[in-house]
């Protein structure tokens, strides 16, 4: 196949990076100097840690550091999701395809979070974490609070979720923030552009200019995340104290081990087997997303890194653009968890356990409640009051319960969500072909680093089959992107 001009010379064979000079020269490996800002990420949630157990008060003052390093990352989630999106749909000729990515994806995310709930009612059935536990009034009122905000979140039910999915204007789920309407209107526009053939073409080459953009604001930003972690740890440190953690110690200890047997069993073991990649070399791959995670406690600010990821990791763009921000709304295994041995502590804490009926009936519900918490930090604690509102109402307050410890929780159910999504993309690439084998396992073996700079590397999707069906906008890209390491162009 005639690859035309290629616009990055191939990958040495030495496993240097991508965009390397191809000329006789030897090739200078470049240095990546932002395993510095990672090491200061480190050192500041060890500093907040020690300010807040120290100085309560004025760590607590220091939340703003925390909300304004993930503000900044949210500003450009739906920039992200959109731009993602709507080059993966109209870069591909038939929207067969499409349907055929979405279908797997939706059935698995469907498979995996009805498993992880039933997962938690397991655990929660086992260990018992809310016997011996009394309701103070502190609580209680903590509880009732989250309570009326339940009762007063508007609409609900069905209607209510599907007319939340149509922003007011085209353009406002992008300005609003909304992962929903920015995933509908970027599947509109690309089906659109998809239809309109080479008249798209001009469209497509502006977004893909947008998107990379974006990835270059985001590595901007990326360096305020010391400070960011720092205000987070430190005021949560100083909210809380230590004495919280040590009267609910057994809650977490679970849910920390759930979570663990989930990852590494559980998403491990089909992962191995479908995809024949470790779950540990994924892992290690996306460490730095992780740290970045639990300093913010939302997976949210790893998204537009994750995608970028996937793809270079040799996912191709199609499948990554649309399994990744579609399981931030409806593949949150970590909330899922959250949600079944939550309900289950509140229940016995309060000394009104669930029956075996009501458990699976709560069960059916938080697999629609679990739906669309978006991975934004704090909405385990929204989802589980809004679904104890409408299940057992009389459970509502308890759960001031756990709003002491939510914050630690949501660093373990923030790191499981996003290591669903990241098996989720390399499971859907493996069963539609679309995965790039010897780039996968070139980049988890640490032969083709991440290029952190821009993050977006010049491509590095897989899928070689993908060339016959694409656009002609995408065809000379994919198929200068898709190339074998070390093979010369012509």
């Amino acid at each position: 196949m005639a690859t035309g001009t290629s616009s990055s010379p191939p990958t040495p064979p030495s496993g240097g990076s991508p965009g390397a000079p191809a000329s006789g020269e030897p090739v200078r490996e470049k240095r990546d100097k932002t395993h510095w800002l990672y090491i200061a990420v480190i050192v500041a949630v060890v500093l907040g840690i020690a300010v807040g157990l120290l100085f309560k008060d004025f760590a607590v003052d220091l939340k703003w550091l925390g909300t304004m390093f993930v503000n900044l990352i949210k500003m450009l989630i739906s920039p992200v999701i959109f731009c993602t999106i709507v080059l993966g749909i109209g870069s591909i000729r038939t929207a067969a395809k499409v349907g055929r990515v979405g279908g797997l994806a939706l059935g698995y995310f469907l498979t995996m979070s009805t498993f992880a709930l039933a997962i938690g009612l397991v655990v929660g059935n086992l260990v018992h974490p809310g016997d011996g536990l009394q309701l103070t009034e502190s609580a209680r009122e903590a509880g009732q609070q989250y309570a009326t905000q339940a009762e007063g979140g508007g609409e609900g039910g069905t209607t209510g979720f599907i007319l939340g999915l149509i922003p007011r204007t085209l353009v406002s789920a992008l300005t609003e923030g909304s992962v929903l309407q920015t995933l509908l209107v970027a599947l509109l526009v690309g089906f659109a552009i998809q239809s309109m053939g080479k008249a798209g073409e001009p469209i497509l080459r502006g977004i893909g200019h947008l998107q990379r953009l974006v990835f270059k604001i985001l590595a901007m930003i990326m360096w305020v995340a010391p400070i960011g972690a720092f205000g987070a740890i430190a005021a949560v440190v100083g909210e809380t104290g230590v004495e919280a953690l040590k009267s609910l110690g057994l809650l977490m200890a679970a849910f920390y081990l759930t979570c663990a047997i989930f990852v590494f069993g559980i998403l491990g073991a089909i992962l191995k087997v479908v995809a024949r990649v470790s779950i540990f070399k994924l892992c290690k791959y996306l460490g730095r997303e992780y740290l970045l995670i639990v300093s913010s406690s939302s997976s949210e600010t790893a998204l537009p890194r994750l995608i970028a990821k996937m793809e270079h990791a040799g996912v191709s763009r199609p499948v990554a653009g649309i399994v990744v921000p579609t399981g931030y709304s409806f593949n949150l295994d970590g909330t899922a968890i959250y949600l079944t041995m939550a309900s289950l502590f509140i229940a016995e804490a309060l000394g009104d356990p669930l029956s075996v009926g009501e458990q699976i009936g709560l069960l059916v519900f938080m697999i629609i409640a679990s739906k669309g918490a978006a991975g934004v930090s704090g909405a385990g604690l929204a989802t589980l009051a809004g679904g104890l509102s409408s299940h057992r109402p009389e459970l509502l307050d308890g759960v001031g319960l756990i709003v002491g410890i939510d914050r630690f929780m949501s660093e373990a159910r923030a790191v499981t969500n996003f290591s669903g999504n990241a098996v989720a993309a390399i499971l859907v690439a493996t069963w539609t072909k679309e995965l790039d084998r010897e780039q996968l396992d070139a980049v988890l073996a640490g032969q083709r680093p991440f290029d952190e700079a821009t993050m977006v590397d010049g491509g590095h999707g897989g899928g070689h089959d993908v060339v016959e069906e694409v656009a002609p906008v995408a065809a000379d890209r994919v198929t200068t992107e898709r190339m074998p390491a070390g093979r010369p162009t012509a």
